[in-house]
């Protein structure tokens, strides 16, 4: 999820057509290795069925197709709580506020080990520098924060410290946000969750503090399943990892996130053909407009007007003949993937397609198979399905950057490498990788 910045141009992964809702119950358990702690945390799925999300007619109709759910404890005594896993985010925050109709809620009063914090603390004053919105005192000389998120969700409240329980290990003293007051644009699903896991690059995020020097996740391509893992992830069993290093600026621009997992896109490939752009495009420009984001709370992948018009053109001259295009003008999936296509309802496999690139500095993630085309539920024409290329043009969303969503890591291990500011991916299994670390899909 992309936290809101006020001088974004109007962020809107725009998901109004989303008719179902994958969510993902991570239980934790903690694995011993011999080099480093690690946690492992199995992952499986919830769908949720369509037409199940209530609408507000004057927010943005988004709606996220993944959520990584981690169950833990917090405070003194434990509260067993749900968190929304958000590596687009720094800030975790669990709701206080137990007047308004959610499942679950965080009590702090129950807490002996609770501490609200000043807002004339370093805490606030200084680690929050990268929050998008200003933290501030409230009338009781709390530090306050408030968060607005790209999908017109929102929430509200102070600052504070409490130790939090993840397998054997606890971590007194940290810093999340007691939030008493929040929106959000799909309250059904999301009431079901206690808050949010903040897990970007900032100072204050749950990764951050916990201070694993990485992170990985695996992905299936069958059902979302996978495995997500704290720590390093020296296997012998796993392929050697391409690396891509995270783009730092460490001026503030106004369009640049400083703090998200940026890398920088070099080209696209469609089959062997590298797409006539100059490398000029996909560098930033002197605002920030233009950062290349990594992004696991985003289901598939945006990009820039000229650079997303490149790769339609040329993925239709090389699909021409074996692909009949909708012909339907007024038809844009999820407000940003104008290219779909027609395929018979009796057509049990799509044809043999071309692989689309993603060439990185120094690594290179190839889209394949069925991951290039998204079959929209619920779609038909006359005796035809619908799907859709997976991948979309930021410019009809106001979006000023290119977004690797979740759809395009499937079957790729993902890791964060924090010490060594860094990504690395490499091609596996992952239901594979799952059963490797004895945890079950």
């Amino acid at each position: 999820m992309t936290l809101f910045t006020p001088s974004l141009k109007s962020i809107s992964f725009l998901l109004a057509n989303t008719l179902f809702l994958v969510q993902i119950q991570i239980h934790v358990c903690l694995c011993a290795s011999k080099s480093i702690d690690m946690l492992v945390l199995p992952l499986k799925t919830q769908v949720v069925p369509s037409g199940s999300f209530p609408r507000s007619p004057n927010k943005l109709h988004f709606h996220h197709n993944v959520s990584l759910t981690v169950s833990l404890t917090v405070g003194t005594p434990p509260q067993n709580v749900s968190m929304v896993l958000d590596t687009g985010s720094e800030l975790s925050w669990l709701r206080c506020n137990k007047t308004q109709t959610f499942q679950t809620t965080f009590d702090p009063n129950r807490s002996s080990s609770y501490s609200p914090v000043p807002c004339s603390s370093l805490t606030c004053t200084d680690r929050t520098r990268d929050f998008p919105i200003p933290a501030s005192c409230d009338s009781n000389q709390l530090c306050h924060a408030i968060l607005s998120y790209a999908d017109a969700s929102s929430s509200e409240g102070n600052l504070a410290s409490d130790t939090f329980y993840i397998g054997n290990s606890d971590m007194p003293g940290t810093i999340f946000g007691c939030m008493d007051s929040s929106f959000s644009s799909n309250t059904e699903e999301d009431s079901k969750n206690t808050g949010l896991m903040g897990m970007n690059r900032g100072s204050l995020s749950f990764v951050s503090q916990m201070d694993f020097p990485k992170f990985s996740y695996c992905i299936s391509d069958s059902d979302f399943s996978g495995v997500l893992l704290l720590g390093d992830a020296n296997f012998s069993w796993l392929m050697p990892l391409n690396y891509t290093p995270l783009i730092q600026i460490s001026t503030p621009l106004p369009y640049f996130d400083r703090v998200a997992y940026t890398v920088q896109l070099e080209g696209i490939k469609v089959s062997a053909k590298l797409l006539p752009l100059p490398k000029s495009v996909f560098v930033p420009d002197h605002t920030g407009a233009g950062q290349t984001m990594v992004d696991s709370g985003t289901q598939f992948t945006f990009l820039l007007g000229p650079v997303y018009s490149a790769l339609r053109n040329e993925f239709l001259n090389q699909t021409s003949q074996i692909l009949r295009v909708l012909e339907d003008p007024n038809y844009v999936f999820q407000g940003g993937m104008d290219l779909c296509y027609r395929v018979p309802l009796s057509q049990t496999s799509l044809p043999r397609l071309p692989t689309v690139s993603l060439m990185f500095r120094g690594a290179e993630m190839k889209v394949s198979g069925d991951r290039l085309l998204y079959r929209v539920p619920g779609e038909v024409r006359g005796s035809d399905s619908v799907y859709c290329f997976t991948f979309g043009n930021s410019d009809l969303l106001a979006v000023e950057a290119y977004v690797i969503g979740h759809h395009h890591q499937q079957n790729v291990w993902m890791e964060f490498d924090l010490e060594k500011s860094r990504i690395g991916f490499a091609q596996v299994q992952c239901a594979l990788a799952s059963q490797r670390f004895g945890v079950g899909l």
